[in-house]
């Protein structure tokens, strides 16, 4: 690990590892020292760091990995996040880039993929043969037989396996807490995207030179066409933040807990309130994972459509930025939090779901709109930050001044508009997304040079954007 990729930055409360190259290190905002000393106030952690992304959020950083002992730790909605189980997914096509040359014929896949993907306001019912209480208690095992493609050939199988995890059981009592109104508004937001960053994206494959022996491995191929999903929990997850959220905080004013910050909410693993959290924010996790499945099911339908019966979506991987769970360090066992952070685990790492026990597990990294994605392999030296590493490129500005200081003309530049290799997008008015313009991202490859020079991971290919679909109209 190289020294100058990694800060060690001691505050009034507690120690902070920051894991960025020195031009991001020196340009980061001075708040985000503030909520780390907040959040370094929370009894018995043992370790706290911040990703070359970092930016800040909600009484915690985006880009945080917090760390306590299991046995007298500590769980916070706050290092979790309001959009629970957010993550990524890869889907991996047997179309080469040159099949999706003519500009045409990416705008035609994108209204295609209109006509399969439901928005929030055209759901309802969309998915009205899938159970939500199956879902929800059962992750992808709960859903009908019809959206497990795969699953009549074992062998070409990939929607079970290639997931970080398929199911999450917790204590199903703690589901009685939500009224019906919180059920129909879930069900209704299954498979959609979202606003705000969230995404399904066209791109295109680059590997990495010293690593194409995993990306064969993994199935990539130079050129190869992919898909790329960014999405979470939605109205579940944001259900579950509100109401715990709620009661933790009353936990806290009735205990004498709590910080400068009154948005840092936290409590000890021993509370019912918290326990309570945990088995809902579990919940989440498998609304989650199904709502990017149900994503990708429908951009497969899509693809259908438009390429024809050959056309093939297998799954490359399946993973949350947005999460709190137990894990085993060392042989020691820890509750680990991750928000905005994306665990990486290295080659022979027992924690790899089988298909990745030898190679290490596809970690999945968008980019900023219009800029590159990567798909990264955990390093052994990884185990230093619990093998976190980042999520995105990270913001750095606000949507509001993104809106005041960049134009619609930039942007356009950005998406190259009018070449013939112009991204393509399914907004009619690229003002509608300006907030989600490249300006108001950091630079996702001196995000991505900071992981790698850090020793953290390596990066098996670079994804190159050719359409995107956003959930924000």
């Amino acid at each position: 690990m190289k020294e100058n990729y990694v800060q060690k930055v001691q505050l009034p409360s507690g120690q902070v590892h920051v894991y960025a190259g020195p031009e991001l290190f020196h340009a980061l905002d001075y708040k985000i020292f503030e909520m780390a000393n907040n959040n370094l106030q929370i009894p018995n952690q043992v370790y706290m760091s911040y990703t070359p992304d970092v930016h800040v959020g909600i009484g915690t950083c985006i880009g945080t990995t917090a760390v306590w002992n299991t046995h007298d730790g500590y769980v916070s909605p706050s290092i979790v996040g309001s959009d629970i189980g957010c993550g990524m997914r890869v889907h991996l096509t047997n179309l080469h880039k040159d099949e999706l040359k003519e500009i045409k014929l990416r705008r035609k896949l994108v209204k295609t993929i209109e006509k399969y993907l439901p928005f929030e306001d055209q759901a309802r019912g969309h998915f009205s043969d899938i159970s939500l209480e199956h879902v929800i208690k059962k992750g992808l095992h709960g859903l009908p037989k019809k959206y497990i493609p795969d699953g009549y050939t074992p062998r070409k199988a990939s929607s079970l396996t290639h997931v970080e995890r398929s199911k999450f059981h917790f204590d199903e009592n703690a589901l009685n807490l939500f009224p019906d109104r919180v059920w129909h508004r879930a069900h209704s937001q299954l498979g959609t995207l979202g606003g705000g960053n969230h995404f399904a994206e066209v791109q295109y494959m680059e590997i990495a030179e010293d690593h194409r022996e995993i990306a064969e491995a993994w199935g990539l191929f130079e050129g190869q066409v992919v898909v790329m999903i960014h999405s979470g929990s939605r109205s579940w997850g944001g259900s579950v933040s509100q109401y715990c959220g709620s009661n933790m905080a009353k936990m806290m004013r009735a205990q004498g807990l709590g910080t400068a910050d009154p948005n840092l909410l936290f409590g000890a693993l021993s509370e019912p309130v918290a326990q309570s959290y945990v088995d809902l924010m579990y919940s989440a996790l498998n609304y989650a994972v199904v709502n990017r499945h149900l994503i990708a099911y429908a951009i497969r339908e899509a693809g259908k459509d438009v390429f024809g019966s050959k056309f093939e979506m297998s799954t490359l991987y399946d993973l949350m930025h947005n999460y709190a769970w137990e894990e085993e360090h060392e042989g020691h066992s820890y509750f680990v939090h991750r928000k905005g952070a994306t665990r990486s685990l290295p080659p022979n790492h027992p924690d790899n779901p089988e298909p990745y026990r030898l190679t290490g597990h596809p970690a999945l990294i968008p980019g900023s709109m219009g800029t590159s994605s990567y798909i990264m392999v955990g390093s052994p030296e990884g185990k230093a930050n619990f093998h976190s590493i980042c999520h995105g490129a990270g913001r750095i500005r606000s949507r509001s001044a993104t809106k005041r200081l960049i134009t619609v003309d930039e942007f356009a530049s950005s998406m190259r508009v009018g070449a013939e290799d112009e991204i393509v997008v399914n907004q009619k008015s690229l003002e509608s997304i300006l907030d989600e313009s490249p300006q108001a991202y950091k630079d996702v490859d001196q995000i991505i040079e900071s992981v790698v020079g850090a020793g953290l991971a390596q990066v098996v290919a670079k994804c190159k954007p050719m359409a995107a679909v956003k959930g924000a109209k």
